[in-house]
């Protein structure tokens, strides 16, 4: 009899760790990249506890998933780092039936060459990459081109990405618009790289960097930078004088994704808030908090013309046409990238 009772009490000790378990969905985002009132309201709405967990790179993410199977129900990486972990079979496939939701999600978004048939991601934010502009410093018409960053009349305010892709990528489209930025002929990737050694050489940068970008250009500390659409809404906001756009020759669709480890271990909880982040009025609220473009058609409704115009935020259907998704790049060609761009960044200054 004790040691049924042992028994019984064991069970009755164990039963709401399982079920606290059972009620958790383990979130891992980027930095600054929610309205945080919304998790509070899925916990409220779901009973599900959001243990929400923030990275700021695609390429930390993906160690970290490896790293530590079963840690996370819903990763959000950009969309060629979505191919990356599908071809690592670190992906589980997403089961629609739980995500009506995914109805709002614009045509153009699906489907795409990274993932067919979205089978294993469901698009969170999007954007372009393009040039943000002091309008009082720089010509419109100078900007219409990705050459502009080689032009003498704005040596010493340039502004340029430190990224590997997305420079190399604009260098690409810069030699000529018909080259691909997921380029894998040598001698494409070569000149785009002596074209940014030249841009370097010649003093025309005034700094390599990221998200400060926006903050500087807000300030007046530079006549252009390359940026993402989303940090030239935020900083146009703030600076009347800044605008934005994307160059004739093209440039990069990006798409942050919402996806499920093969490892999570409440895959329900995660399609459960994948499908709250699809629901109309959150993806609004997500988009007015961080300020990047929507993927959900509803919720661009629901936000009015101003948004519905703004070629930062809605970009036309001409836009999206001149511009590609960027794909992973297997282990050789990734070093090949690696190290001519290394060799840009490590460049003097003549």
């Amino acid at each position: 009899m004790k040691k049924v009772l042992c028994v019984l009490l064991a069970a009755l000790i164990l039963l709401p760790t399982f079920a606290l378990a059972d009620e958790v969905v383990n979130v891992f985002n980027w930095e600054d990249y929610i309205d945080e009132s919304v998790l509070a309201q899925f916990e409220e709405e779901t009973g599900i506890k959001v243990n929400y967990m923030r990275f700021t790179d695609n390429e930390e993410m993906v160690i970290s998933v490896e790293s530590n199977p079963g840690a996370f129900d819903v990763v959000f990486p950009s969309e060629y780092m979505v191919e990356r972990l599908i071809n690592k079979g670190l992906l589980a496939e997403i089961n629609f039936d739980n995500i009506p939701n995914f109805s709002n999600i614009r045509e153009d978004l699906k489907n795409p060459s990274y993932d067919a048939g979205n089978a294993h991601s469901v698009p969170y934010m999007w954007g372009t990459l393009g040039i943000l502009y002091n309008t009082k410093l720089v010509d419109e018409a100078d900007v219409q081109t990705w050459k502009v960053l080689w032009n003498e009349k704005y040596a010493g305010q340039i502004l340029m990405m430190d990224s590997l892709r997305d420079t190399m990528g604009l260098a690409l489209r810069t030699l000529d618009a018909s080259n691909s930025m997921n380029s894998t002929d040598y001698t494409q990737l070569k000149a785009a790289a002596d074209l940014l050694k030249d841009q370097k050489a010649a003093g025309m940068v005034k700094a390599y960097g990221l998200d400060e970008f926006k903050d500087k250009m807000v300030a007046g500390e530079g006549a252009l930078a390359v940026v993402y659409s989303g940090d030239a809404e935020y900083a146009i906001e703030l600076n009347e004088d800044l605008a934005y756009v994307v160059p004739q020759e093209g440039s990069n669709i990006w798409v942050d994704c919402a996806v499920i480890p093969v490892s999570a271990k409440n895959k329900e909880n995660a399609e459960k808030f994948i499908d709250f982040l699809c629901r109309p009025e959150i993806a609004a609220a997500n988009v007015e908090e961080i300020g990047y473009c929507s993927p959900n058609e509803a919720a661009i409704e629901m936000m009015g013309e101003d948004y519905q115009n703004s070629n930062v935020m809605n970009p036309s259907d001409e836009v999206i046409s001149r511009c590609e998704y960027y794909h992973d790049l297997d282990e050789m060609w990734l070093n090949i990238y690696t190290t001519l761009y290394s060799d840009v960044l490590s460049t003097k200054v003549k």
